[in-house]
């Protein structure tokens, strides 16, 4: 039976319409099924006991996978191991646990009790969860001390670990949980005496979960990619399946507990941070993870009651809350720029121009009141006060004008008059891209550090006198400033060239080049996937840097499918490739997703110019990564765009062919590369393109209507 939360879920994909990928395809293109992690339905069950994780008296501990005769757990007095055993699922999973249980039998007052502990990793699981609901609450939420309670009764039903408590307030379960193994054992807590005791026998015939989240089946994908690496493309079903645990529906008790719990959320489909924690829906993280949802379930649901709900929770001063946390009011400075961007990518990846005109004037708050009122008049940069006590995506103790939140300003201007433009909005579209190439201009004249060729963090040493910059610099600010257009190619090149110098790791590149800003958090080690992305995409549009790319991204996707628990991506790196904050730590985080919309930006090279993909760019990079073909489909309003190219190599002859399927309706510009030839021989639909088109030092450039079309490239 399909839960409520799942009904919802499933309501929400009926609405998407649409023939699942696969019905009619031919067996290419769906070859990539064999990559989805996906669940096969809501029940999940585990696929095995952890070797040398029994102990004490466990009787058929594998009656717990294979239904085959009961699992008994004994323990008769004080001397006696505690009976333990540890379930592996196989990998993450969200959802609610339950335990079929045969029945108990007593050697002492009290119901004999079982402990529950759970995590994403072995490392972590201890006598107690990695991370729990009540880790982060207090009073009356807070209802465990780390691992969920059992009271076994003598009799043959199933327990499901609800939020709550089964004797007043004693005997608790925090309910939901994300992890990938669960520790089973024997034993009570003192506190719950004398209701459970921590001997007697517990017999269980089986435990399966009920999945949570969005339910990301093959027949659910309107998107999907594959290409001549594996191994790249399995990262891009993980990232889709670590998406996919995050989307789930918004309740009060399976949510982050810290004044997170919102009325106008309850009950919604959201777009969650991670899957064990925060479980709040942030606005930065879905610059991100949307994009990865929108490109392979096409699910824009979650997506945009997040951002509604935080538009509707503005200051009068036109700043945005970052998250329902702390009742709208945790203090984040650069999270209102974060809404404008995920607000327009939502409208050009959805065609939802609906959703643009509500909600204009909240952009044109944020854009035209809240960061001008922050902007120093005199260098026309944004300039963060050092008493407003706001905070950054990392909690970054960083004031001034620091280049990462004008380089973010400059990317939100520009892309807002993009889409103001495409929707009539002309004042509003010339007055942010004026301002753009003045903040722009602005950055590189005050912020950039010629003995290095990166721009400064662009704020004083802690303690330091304001006004003055601290010498280190800054992933963000760099990679955004490139994407942003505020530097030319020789700029950009040489800042990525300093960054890979200096802050290469084997599981990625760091977000800073020293840890001055915390000495004790030895920031020039931790790497954040959500931030490489925007390194790794400004690889890929900066000429001759795709090869560095393709590395970043198997030293960072690698590392993670590389580690326990193997196929999710994780909130953040720590030192030496460790979780950066132990335990605590998201393993199932959307931000860190941004190999699916690099792999489908770049190396099928799709991008919407106008809402819905109305008009497209298709500019493939096909050198670089050692891929010899890369294929799949983007999902539109109207319509897939089908992208497949192959590379020959023939020599002379046939070096490549691309093959596009776009919407009839739909126009844009493809990119022919030419593979350094000075007069390449180019043929669309085997019509000699070269007289007519437009050629630069990597690609020709071809205006194309809609419809299905073939190029090819001979030497």
């Amino acid at each position: 039976m399909v839960s409520n939360k799942l009904s919802v879920l499933y309501a929400g994909l009926v609405l998407l319409g649409g023939v699942p990928p696969g019905a009619t395809d031919t067996n290419i293109e769906t070859s990539w099924h064999r990559f989805v992690r996906s669940p096969v339905s809501n029940i999940v069950e585990p696929i095995g006991i952890v070797s040398g994780s029994t102990i004490g008296n466990v009787s058929n501990p594998n009656g717990l996978i294979n239904r085959q005769g009961p699992t008994v757990l004994s323990r008769n007095d004080e001397n006696d191991m505690l009976p333990t055993v540890v379930v592996d699922f196989g990998q993450n999973v969200v959802g609610i646990l339950s335990l079929d249980l045969v029945g108990s039998q007593n050697t002492s007052a009290g119901l004999p009790g079982l402990r529950l502990a759970f995590s994403e990793t072995m490392e972590y699981l201890t006598n107690r969860s990695d991370f729990t609901r009540s880790d982060n609450a207090s009073g009356n939420e807070k209802l465990t001390n780390g691992t969920d309670q059992v009271a076994v009764k003598n009799t043959n039903y199933t327990w499901t670990d609800l939020h709550g408590c089964e004797d007043g307030t004693k005997v608790c379960s925090d309910g939901l949980h994300g992890f990938r193994y669960v520790k089973i054992w024997l034993e009570a807590l003192a506190s719950d005496a004398p209701y459970t005791s921590s001997f007697g026998s517990v017999s269980i015939s089986g435990l399966s979960l009920e999945w949570s989240a969005f339910l990301g089946t093959p027949d659910t994908f309107t998107g999907w990619f594959e290409c001549s690496d594996d191994e790249l493309t399995q990262w891009w079903y993980d990232g889709v399946y670590t998406v996919d645990m995050g989307t789930d529906v918004f309740l009060a008790n399976e949510t982050e507990p810290r004044g997170a719990s919102s009325p106008t959320l309850e009950g919604k489909q959201v777009l969650f941070d991670g899957a064990k924690r925060d479980r709040d829906p942030y606005v930065g993280d879905l610059a991100v993870a949307a994009l990865t949802s929108y490109l392979s379930h096409d699910f824009a649901e979650s997506t945009r009651n997040v951002l509604e709900d935080l538009a509707r929770h503005q200051r009068t001063d036109g700043w945005i809350p970052p998250a329902s946390i702390n009742n709208y009011t945790l203090p984040l400075f650069d999270y209102p720029l974060w809404w404008v961007v995920s607000s327009v990518d939502l409208v050009m990846y959805t065609g939802n121009t609906s959703y643009a005109e509500t909600y204009w004037d909240t952009l044109v708050s944020v854009l035209d009141e809240y960061y001008p009122s922050n902007t120093n008049n005199v260098t026309g940069l944004l300039d963060k006060n050092a008493d407003m006590g706001y905070g950054d995506y990392a909690f970054l103790p960083r004031s001034g004008p620091v280049t990462y939140y004008n380089a973010l300003y400059v990317h939100a201007l520009s892309y807002a008059s993009q889409l103001a433009e495409s929707l009539g909005r002309n004042d509003d579209a010339s007055r942010w891209s004026s301002r753009a190439v003045a903040v722009g201009d602005a950055l590189l004249k005050n912020n950039f550090d010629s003995s290095v060729g990166a721009f400064y963090d662009g704020g004083p040493c802690p303690g330091g006198e304001a006004g003055t910059f601290c010498n280190v610099h800054a992933q963000d600010g760099n990679a955004i400033a490139i994407l942003a257009g505020v530097t030319d190619d020789k700029t950009a090149a040489e800042i990525l060239d300093y960054w890979q110098n200096a802050t290469s790791q084997v599981y990625g590149n760091a977000f800073y080049d020293s840890s001055v800003l915390s000495p004790g958090d030895q920031f020039n080690d931790r790497v954040y996937a959500f931030i490489s992305y925007f390194e790794i995409a400004a690889r890929f549009v900066t000429p001759g840097k795709a090869s560095s790319a393709f590395d970043e991204i198997r030293r960072l996707y690698g590392w993670m499918a590389a580690h326990d628990p193997y196929i999710t991506q994780w909130e953040g790196i720590g030192p030496n490739g460790t979780t950066y904050e132990g335990g605590f730590t998201s393993m199932a985080h959307g931000w860190s997703t941004g190999i699916v919309p690099l792999l489908i930006s770049y190396v099928l090279g799709v991008k919407p110019q106008t809402p819905g993909f109305q008009t497209w760019r298709i500019c493939p990079v096909v050198d670089g990564g050692g891929l010899t073909w890369a294929r799949g489909d983007v999902p539109t309003p109207k319509g897939k765009i089908g992208i497949s190219w192959e590379r020959k190599n023939a020599q002379p002859g046939l070096l490549f062919v691309l093959e596009t399927e776009t919407p009839k309706e739909s126009s844009g510009v493809v990119c022919v590369p030419t593979f350094g030839l000075e007069q390449p021989k180019i043929y669309m639909d085997g019509t000699s393109l070269t007289p007519s088109t437009s050629q630069t030092q990597d690609w020709v450039s071809v205006n194309v209507t809609g419809g299905k079309h073939t190029f090819t490239v001979e030497s």
